[in-house]
């Protein structure tokens, strides 16, 4: 028998090899890994590309689409979601795991020891941290699609005619389950589920952050529909052209410097690094000519726990020890006032308040400490932001080959107001202390000055009030995060148990409600599309009312569903 009659029958086998059944326990692995439109793409791009031995060995995309096809709609839609869910647990536990092997191995190459990270803490209660983070994220995204369908269903059954008995005898309840919202509000139970995260710092920070964009897109709404402002014949909102996010930052610059004086552990530790390192007026850092063999210079920490104590005992004057040397005591008693001792020491004579003598010893003007200030601190600052829009600015680099010079202007017009906004608001907060020190008397708020200050500081927002919203929100987030913490600590109020996971649940409840009624509200293409794919419907643009193809689970049914709640 020649060797063009053998081949038929090795391609004959090969055929029957391939269609030959497949046990359940495979074809729901298959199923629960591949959905048929993606093992097209996967077969048309790098199965085809492979050995002939290779390919027919594996089926071909209709016979898999055959064998993974589910007996229902709902079993598409549910192997969908839960395949959606395991993919977000193996990498929400895959990226965890690897930052923290990351972390590890900076710190041991500092010297130092590993810095605990989520997955690393010890104890009980943070037992597989990585594990329960990464469950409780693929949770949520199953449970939300499973009841946000349910409730749909649920509506649309309580909608038809033969349901109209149940609706007479329950007219309360039905209106509750057939509202627009229903389905919105319902799915947010899922939220319940953050709960299995270890309740640390990130499960704060989430429930921060989703509480603050549902705030903002809410605000989007209201200001889209009408409420709130006049519209103008373009349907453009009348507000105050001072009105906007800036006024965001008075407030959080005022708590956050409050807190960051008084109570530090309440504070970011990167946020008062950033401060510190951009107040080269302001905290006298260990001269040159200082004995190393001599008395210890304070830390930046230890100024300003000398600052916080002077507030406490009410801002006691100044008494030079050049122009009193008999004078045994020119500093109250206290150990915070002890370490900051050789900064005070030798302050210029002239000066007559002990803020001055810490904050700017060699220098009895505060004016000209400021002006020296920004002289000293706007170059630094305006390097530091060229830098990072520069970096960002690589991402758009086709816009900048299309038109260079309205790109850089636009670069250099952002650079120069956020420049302009961190130096005025960090110097203006410390000239402040200066400036209160000279004008009111030492008994009128002597701790409360801290937030005039930042307040006062924050005011520069206004500078960089056009396009730096995501700016002032990160803000807001911090300040709402040391607020709490704040609180607790003086006993302003008592934590609720779960507080967070609660706080998560209604923003994610406001957040779907917003979407529902106006997607437009949900500002960023990409946030839409995310927040579509989260609810099952595809990976879509509602404001646009457009699908595109290529999503990863764009569930056909779910997608229908959302147009019909439209």
């Amino acid at each position: 028998m020649s060797s063009s009659d053998r081949k038929p029958s090795s391609s004959s086998a090969s055929s029957r090899l391939s269609n030959r059944p497949i046990d359940p326990i495979t074809r729901t692995a298959l199923r629960y890994s591949l959905s048929p439109r993606e093992y097209e793409l996967l077969h048309q791009y790098l199965i085809s590309r492979t050995p002939q031995r290779v390919q027919k060995q594996t089926p071909d995309p209709k016979r898999y689409e055959k064998i993974t096809r589910a007996s229902s709609e709902n079993g598409d839609y549910n192997v969908a979601a839960l395949r959606a869910a395991l993919r977000v647990f193996v990498g929400a536990y895959v990226g965890l795991k690897g930052w923290e092997v990351v972390i590890e191995k900076l710190a041991s190459r500092r010297g130092g020891g590993a810095k605990k990270v989520a997955g690393a803490v010890e104890g009980s209660v943070y037992r597989h941290a990585n594990a329960r983070i990464a469950l409780s994220f693929s949770t949520i995204l199953l449970f939300h699609r499973l009841l946000g369908r349910f409730f749909r269903q649920l509506r649309t059954s309580l909608l038809e005619d033969g349901a109209g008995p149940f609706r007479e005898r329950n007219p309360g309840v039905a209106k509750l389950l057939t509202s627009q919202y229903t389905p919105a509000i319902g799915a947010s139970l899922a939220g319940l589920f953050l709960g299995i995260a270890p309740a640390d710092q990130l499960r704060m920070t989430i429930a921060i952050y989703v509480f603050t964009r549902s705030l903002e897109f809410g605000y989007n709404a209201l200001e889209d529909g009408g409420p709130l402002w006049r519209k103008d014949e373009d349907g453009k909102p009348l507000r105050p052209w001072w009105f906007g996010s800036w006024l965001i930052m008075p407030f959080a610059c005022g708590q956050l410097l409050h807190a960051f004086v008084f109570d530090r552990e309440c504070f970011p530790e990167s946020y008062g690094r950033f401060i510190l390192q951009r107040s080269p007026e302001y905290i006298q850092l260990r001269p040159k000519s200082y004995p190393k063999d001599g008395k210890p210079w304070p830390g930046t920490f230890d100024i300003v726990d000398g600052l916080a104590e002077l507030s406490k005992l009410r801002w006691p004057p100044f008494i030079s020890p050049i122009l009193f040397p008999s004078t045994k005591q020119t500093l109250p008693s206290g150990p915070a006032l002890a370490k900051v001792s050789p900064i005070t020491a030798p302050a210029h004579p002239g000066i007559k308040h002990t803020s001055c003598a810490l904050l700017h010893p060699s220098d009895p003007s505060c004016t000209r400490t400021y002006l020296k200030y920004w002289a000293t601190s706007f170059p630094t600052v305006a390097r530091f932001f060229a830098l990072v829009y520069g970096a960002f600015a690589l991402l758009a680099y086709k816009s900048f080959l299309k038109a260079p010079a309205p790109f850089l202007n636009r670069i250099s017009r952002r650079i120069l107001r956020m420049s302009v906004f961190i130096t005025g608001a960090i110097g203006t907060s410390w000239a402040s202390v200066c400036f209160f020190s000279n004008t009111l008397p030492r008994n009128v708020l002597p701790t409360q000055r801290w937030f005039l200050g930042g307040f006062l500081g924050g005011l520069f927002a206004f500078v960089a009030r056009r396009g730096e919203r995501s700016n002032f929100l990160y803000s807001a987030r911090l300040s709402i995060d040391s607020l709490y913490k704040v609180g607790k600590k003086r006993g302003w109020w008592k934590g609720v148990r779960q507080g967070d996971v609660l706080l998560f649940v209604a923003s994610l409840a406001l957040l779907n409600v917003v979407y529902e009624r106006r997607a437009d509200a949900v500002r960023g293409a990409m946030v839409r599309k995310a927040l579509s794919s989260f609810r099952g419907e595809g990976w879509v643009d509602r404001a646009l009312g457009k699908k595109e193809d290529g999503g990863v689970d764009a569930v056909s049914s779910g997608v229908e569903e959302g147009k019909k709640d439209l």
